[in-house]
């Protein structure tokens, strides 16, 4: 263990840690734009510079470990000018409007300008931007580069977590952009997990279902477990309550995805209330189906299975379960296959 003090409060923390998780455990905050948990750190935003008694300049928190007897100030006055010359370089080099922004009021970068009072209208730095383009091409995301601040979040969630290995940072300097397999991302071996929409710290990254369909402080938002097949994914859904439809979805940060989704869990929300959903069972009678009570309908089901079983006996039965389905689901048609029936004939489409 190593002992330190960071902003007048003794610290203990182990050896290897960086001040950024020394701080954290301490319940001292630490800004960061690039940090993503339980990923390599990057050092890249310098949002999280600290004083570190003795050393030569500012440290970067999340790269940085901790030595013993060291002596760490995360809000002095030499720490608040140098953060604010960082959210005022990267304000202009990019266009963030948040009046039109999707991630108004979600935004990292937005909440940050707000705290050290930088504002996007009274920028010292005047000239060129970024040239960035704005990605249109997908079926759920949308990459809008001029909102780029370039943190590399979305590069290590897509290659270190997700590990799909689509985006990646292109080109030098001022020309560095984050591509998708060099071309549009419809066009990319993109997955559409939605990881990079999920560690986004600006709105270079959002759901194209969600546009326009409300700010994020208008939202309900509701915990609840991914429906799609037996993981348990835990998500949250993001509900317009006026409308009672959900807007869009993101990961939690609990076991087993530890925030991570499938597309299905995170874009395949509109099914509870789609107008083409069967809302009750249906029997074919005369060659078309015929809207029956559930009582009609599972007493018919009920008595063509026994008339099969008694004339064919019960291996003429079989069921295939669904991969997409959940756990409970599963193990219920397993148990009416075997107790139920009497068969083992019962299979799982995972299996094939």
């Amino acid at each position: 263990m190593v002992k330190l003090t960071i902003d007048g409060i003794k610290v203990e923390a182990k050896s290897g840690d960086t001040i950024l998780s020394a701080a954290k455990k301490a319940g001292i905050q630490i800004p960061t734009l690039c940090h993503v948990k339980g990923l390599p750190a990057q050092g890249a935003c310098r949002i999280c510079l600290v004083e570190v008694e003795g050393a030569r300049g500012l440290m970067a928190a999340c790269s940085t470990p901790v030595v013993a007897d060291s002596v760490v100030e995360t809000s002095s006055e030499k720490v608040i000018k140098a953060r604010k010359l960082v959210l005022e370089l990267l304000l202009s080099e990019g266009d963030h409007d948040c009046i039109i922004c999707e991630a108004n009021g979600d935004c990292k970068l937005q909440k940050m300008a707000y705290e050290y009072g930088v504002s996007n209208t009274d920028l010292k730095y005047k000239g060129e931007k970024r040239a960035a383009v704005k990605d249109t091409s997908s079926r759920f995301i949308i990459r809008d580069g001029t909102k780029c601040i370039l943190c590399n979040k979305c590069v290590l969630a897509c290659n270190s977590r997700g590990v799909h290995g689509i985006l990646y940072k292109n080109e030098r300097g001022f020309s560095s952009k984050i591509v998708s397999d060099d071309c549009e991302l419809s066009d990319s071996g993109c997955v559409y997990c939605g990881e990079c929409i999920q560690v986004c710290p600006t709105g270079a990254l959002y759901e194209k279902k969600r546009v326009g369909k409300g700010r994020s402080w208008e939202l309900d938002k509701v915990d609840t477990t991914c429906p799609y097949c037996g993981v348990g994914c835990q998500l949250t859904v993001h509900v317009d309550s006026k409308n009672n439809r959900p807007v869009k979805v993101t990961g939690r940060y609990t076991t087993p995805n530890e925030g991570m989704l499938c597309v299905k869990g995170r874009f395949a929300y509109d099914f509870p209330l789609s107008d083409k959903r069967i809302t009750s069972p249906m029997i074919k009678k005369n060659g078309e189906h015929v809207q029956v009570s559930w009582d009609e309908a599972l007493d018919y089901t009920a008595g063509r299975l026994k008339e099969i079983i008694e004339k064919h006996g019960p291996d003429s039965y079989a069921g295939v379960s669904c991969a997409r389905s959940t756990n409970e689901n599963n193990y219920a048609a397993m148990k009416f296959a075997r107790a139920a029936i009497g068969t083992n004939n019962i299979d799982h489409c995972a299996r094939t």
